[in-house]
């Protein structure tokens, strides 16, 4: 932005007129501005705009496409989406004259898929609904480049460990474990082991959401697991991992606080980290959805008693 009293600003131009027009001296460079002074009414003189810049564009462009090739060039980019070297190669056009054509008729960008409503929901009580989950990090020997600045050290051939995660929606209480695989023996027993978690706290499931892993929706030992226990086994729309965010965000905030907010001498060190950051999470750590509570004070709230 221009300051208002630097030279060759309206108010500059206004005293260069000046010393045109009250002492009649002449220069080539100010005829411009002279010029339009003099052809200026009353009112353009007064708030000078008629010493502001204009447009350097042309009134007429005679080399400029006509309409017709400008649809043309259109036309071909809706068709087949191709960029403008291809377009210009059907239409028979130079690419950057096509370019500049898509460009002035919005066509330069394919259009974004319009995205879906946000749908948000809450389960009144806890145990209405448990979101399942399982990410993966890697396993290592000893710091990497992150913390050492060494990129040379890696530890090649170390693997990866799966971190098991089951959330209450109502609450966000959480519980983990970390296993060296995703199996379904293993997905049965950590399930077990987790519900039984809940129920010392006082939550009775009844309805479990997952995504649609093998492990999740061909595991016979899990689905009789539920079967017993009466807890209705729900699955996310394929390719729909929204549906199951809960459990999503929650390893969002694992991965940045847990895996990565701290240095770790080996991932064995990290692991043995895990039950210390999850109780911090349930008992202490602030959550924005639940009016900056901790998990645990909602569901003392809910159920009405204190654990």
């Amino acid at each position: 932005m221009q300051h208002r009293n630097a030279p060759l600003t309206p108010n500059g131009r206004r005293r260069l007129v000046a010393l045109v027009e009250e002492e009649h001296l002449t220069k080539s460079t100010a005829h411009t501005w002279v010029s339009r002074w003099r052809e200026a009414s009353a009112g353009q003189r007064h708030d000078l705009s008629c010493l502001q810049d204009r447009s350097s564009r042309p009134r007429r462009s005679p080399g400029m496409l006509s309409d017709k090739d400008h649809e043309r060039c259109c036309e071909v980019r809706r068709r087949t989406g191709w960029g403008p070297r291809l377009v210009g190669s059907e239409v028979g056009i130079p690419h950057a004259t096509v370019h500049r054509a898509l460009r002035r008729r919005g066509c330069s960008r394919r259009p974004r898929e319009p995205r879906e409503a946000v749908l948000r929901y809450e389960w009144p009580c806890p145990g209405n609904l448990l979101h399942m989950d399982v990410k993966r990090h890697a396993r290592f020997l000893e710091p990497g480049h992150a913390v050492t600045g060494k990129r040379t050290q890696r530890s090649r051939g170390a693997g990866w460990e799966f971190v098991h995660t089951l959330e209450d929606d109502c609450s966000r209480l959480a519980y983990s474990e970390i296993h060296d695989d995703e199996r379904a023996q293993t997905v049965t027993a950590f399930t077990r082991r987790a519900l039984d978690w809940f129920l010392e706290r006082g939550i009775v499931a009844e309805r479990l959401l997952t995504d649609n892993a093998w492990a999740y929706t061909k595991n016979k030992d899990l689905a009789a697991l539920l079967d017993r226990r009466q807890i209705l086994h729900k699955r996310t729309r394929p390719y729909t991992p929204k549906t199951n965010g809960k459990v999503e965000r929650l390893q969002q905030t694992m991965d940045r606080e847990w895996a990565r907010g701290l240095s770790y001498r080996s991932s064995a060190d990290r692991r043995a980290a895990l039950p210390h950051w999850l109780d911090h999470y349930n008992e202490r750590r602030r959550h924005s959805a639940l009016g900056n509570r901790p998990p645990m004070a909602r569901v003392r709230d809910v159920l009405g008693h204190d654990i």
